[in-house]
């Protein structure tokens, strides 16, 4: 549908481009999926010398999605989503065991000129979140807000506008509640290298933080990503895609500021026969 995206993911091409994918520690992904429908993902992640993994089923049938997760802490989370229960609309209900406080209903609904999105904790103190975004694909305006029962308090309010063509992507939102003003902008100079900055400015204490990066395709199956922050580290990534849908990543981050620190590095491998 040709409508504004979700309030969460305005500002989210420039956010991807700074921060998805770079990681600083081992780490393996095993996909497959079956003709059934039946999809299951093994991942394992070595953080110094700390090891956790998970292994995630998803089966779909029809306009429903079950997912089912397993870490290394014997949790066991699980997603029921459901699609068109009335037509554009999406339900979502999780839980994780054993946490009986987990428990959480999701419920979108899109329109050609509106997004809304809503969630509940199912539990006798509810969190209470609801975002809107209206507009079009190209222009939208929106916010979000959370409330807490239990404490009868605002847990957060936020409110955006962003605008998206076929070459770039702004956005200006105004988070923490009230107290801080983030703008993103992400640029397609070719078809082979995108730009993107964040800046956020801090009103309390007169703060600015930015970061800036580029993307760049050297090959129909490698990218290449450089990343550089006001707080002196710089960051890059090399990401290829040795065979279909099957990908390794390297990742480096030095921090200028802490000389005597070594450079961050960081490698992942995802399969998928």
């Amino acid at each position: 549908m040709a409508g504004p995206a979700s309030f969460v993911d305005m500002g989210k091409k420039a956010k991807d481009l700074l921060t998805k994918d770079y990681i600083f520690d081992q780490k393996f992904t095993l996909s497959m999926l079956s003709s059934t429908g039946m999809g299951l993902t093994a991942t394992g992640l070595k953080k110094d010398q700390i090891f956790v993994g998970d292994i995630n089923t998803a089966y779909k049938s029809g306009n429903t999605t079950v997912d089912v997760k397993v870490d290394t802490y014997s949790n066991v989370s699980t997603k029921v989503t459901v699609t068109d229960v009335w037509p554009c609309s999406k339900v979502a209900l999780s839980f994780r065991i054993p946490d009986h406080k987990s428990g959480k209903l999701d419920v979108q609904y899109l329109h050609p000129h509106a997004s809304v999105d809503s969630s509940i904790g199912l539990n006798p103190s509810p969190l209470l979140e609801l975002s809107a975004t209206v507009g079009s694909k190209e222009l939208s305006l929106g916010g979000e807000v959370g409330f807490d029962t239990a404490s009868a308090s605002c847990t957060k309010y936020t409110a955006g506008i962003g605008l998206n063509k076929p070459d770039f992507s702004v956005a200006l939102l105004l988070t923490d509640k009230g107290q801080a003003l983030k703008a993103s902008y992400i640029h397609s100079v070719n078809p082979f290298t995108c730009v993107a900055a964040e800046m956020t400015h801090r009103f309390s204490t007169y703060e600015n933080n930015f970061t800036i990066g580029s993307s760049h395709a050297v090959d129909p199956c490698t990218v290449v990503k450089t990343r550089f922050s006001d707080n002196g580290k710089v960051a890059m990534l090399c990401q290829r895609e040795w065979r279909p849908k099957s990908l390794v990543t390297f990742s480096a981050e030095y921090d200028s500021k802490a000389t005597n620190a070594s450079p961050k590095m960081g490698l992942a491998l995802a399969l998928k026969p």
